[in-house]
């Protein structure tokens, strides 16, 4: 902890060239360690949230011209006295101004270590905190939107509040405890019971949302299968606008999974083409068949394509009876603009939802996307959604549910107050881990700021 009360410093924009850096510093002594180093107004004299111009100069030597931004105790991201030197963006220079900086007391700061005194400093809660590094790596609006809300605080805020109501009822029932000779109860059990029934509601959808959130944060995941030749090769590439697949009149010319990324209403869709499903002796390429079967079951929704002009709708429901019923999926007749009048006609009265398009000639691809995008996204995503995206906070919510549930069967068989007590507690627990309301951990703190960059 004694490493919490230094004065700690890092480059705080992303490497590479550009026209700005960002320096940060953070603790106790920031204003005077930036003050040494900084030719211009005195900043110890200075208001809070102010911005001055001047030089950072080593001795008589000029590093840069900068513009130094003050923010002082409490009110700045870390809760403690911070500088921000923002500087030209040559890396040279920022680190000559971090290396100056050090010289003069300040240490290089770790990973994630001004989020982390932010929580420390009960700025942010642990869940807001987890938010950040989110924001920082989202990849599109819907990851953005998701870590947006939780970085608002609304989700743990709803949480605290009812742990706090059950922790009123635990100390009541830790009370009766101390009172087991006299066989009273403090804890209306009735009352108890609504109140673990009203927050099991709530965990309830939160676990749900996991699902879609952890596919949200990190893509959603889409094969697209079919025959040799149906035109995955050309759909894949008709979906990105470029040439990315190689596409053949040869059969069997994808013979490995080609993966790409496409952002559909804000969602970032994985697309995976696979190899054609069909008996071969070939190896290499019965490999790939089988790595197809597997795309399948590792995606979200995947794409069946087949070409009109040389499959029969029996083929086509045989070859669906062997993939995958367990998972969302899109039909997609292919080639429509070769196929006969009468052929598309027999198609539209089967009994399967197609969607009719041309790959090649980019026919329906805006109705497949917008179908992908409804097949995982029930509505549109909203600041005001509270989506589950991490796996800490869903093992958590698990846990925290599977203790309540436990603690109304007890209820309801009349069990000791000592047990009821102990599933009280668990549940107290995990929905304490979510938010850090309990001591964390050092090992679990280490881990999660450690996935952050330096200089956040």
């Amino acid at each position: 902890m004694n490493e919490l009360n230094q004065t700690i410093v890092a480059i705080a924009t992303a490497q590479g060239e550009g026209a700005l850096g960002v320096v940060r510093l953070s603790g106790k002594d920031s204003i005077e360690v930036a003050n040494a180093v900084f030719k211009g107004k005195n900043l110890v004299k200075q208001a809070s949230h102010t911005i001055h111009y001047g030089y950072i100069i080593e001795g008589s030597k000029t590093i840069d011209e900068v513009i130094v931004s003050i923010f002082k105790a409490p009110k700045s991201y870390t809760t403690e006295d911070s500088i921000e030197i923002s500087c030209h963006g040559s890396l040279y220079i920022q680190e000559q101004i971090v290396s100056l900086l050090i010289t003069k007391g300040a240490r290089l700061a770790n990973p994630g270590e001004f989020t982390l005194r932010a929580f420390l400093n009960g700025r942010i809660d642990l869940s807001q905190a987890e938010a950040v590094a989110d924001l920082i790596a989202s990849n599109s609006e819907g990851s953005k939107q998701i870590a947006l809300n939780q970085l608002r605080g609304g989700f743990a805020n709803e949480l605290s509040v009812l742990r706090e109501e059950l922790i009123n009822f635990a100390s009541l029932i830790e009370l009766e405890l101390d009172f087991s000779e006299e066989d009273v109860d403090f804890a209306d059990r009735d009352a108890l019971v609504a109140l673990i029934q009203k927050i099991i509601t709530k965990l309830i959808p939160l676990i749900a949302s996991f699902k879609l959130g952890n596919a949200i944060k990190n893509g959603i995941n889409v094969a697209i299968v079919g025959k040799p030749n149906a035109g995955k090769s050309t759909l894949l590439n008709t979906l990105l606008n470029e040439e990315r697949a190689i596409v053949s009149e040869i059969a069997g010319t994808t013979r490995d999974t080609i993966e790409e990324t496409l952002n559909i209403n804000g969602i970032l869709f994985r697309f995976v083409d696979t190899a054609g499903l069909r008996e071969t002796t070939d190896t290499i390429e019965k490999i790939g068949v089988e790595k197809a079967f597997q795309q399948i079951d590792k995606s979200s929704v995947y794409v069946y394509l087949f070409d009109m002009n040389t499959t029969n709708l029996d083929e086509v429901n045989e070859e669906l009876s062997l993939l995958n019923k367990g998972i969302p999926r899109i039909l997609l007749a292919n080639k429509t603009d070769l196929v006969s009048a009468e052929k598309l006609t027999e198609f539209q009265n089967s009994e399967h939802d197609f969607i009719f398009i041309s790959a090649k000639k980019k026919i329906k691809i805006e109705e497949l996307k917008n179908s992908l995008y409804t097949k995982v996204i029930d509505s549109e995503i909203s600041v005001n959604d509270t989506i589950i995206s991490n796996i800490r906070h869903y093992n958590s919510l698990q846990a925290a549910q599977e203790a309540l549930q436990q603690s109304l069967e007890g209820i309801e068989l009349g069990i000791t107050g000592d047990l009821l007590a102990q599933d009280i507690r668990i549940a107290l627990r995990e929905l304490g881990n979510i938010t850090g309301e309990i001591d964390i951990d050092q090992d679990i703190l280490g881990t999660i700021f450690s996935k952050f960059c330096i200089g956040k």
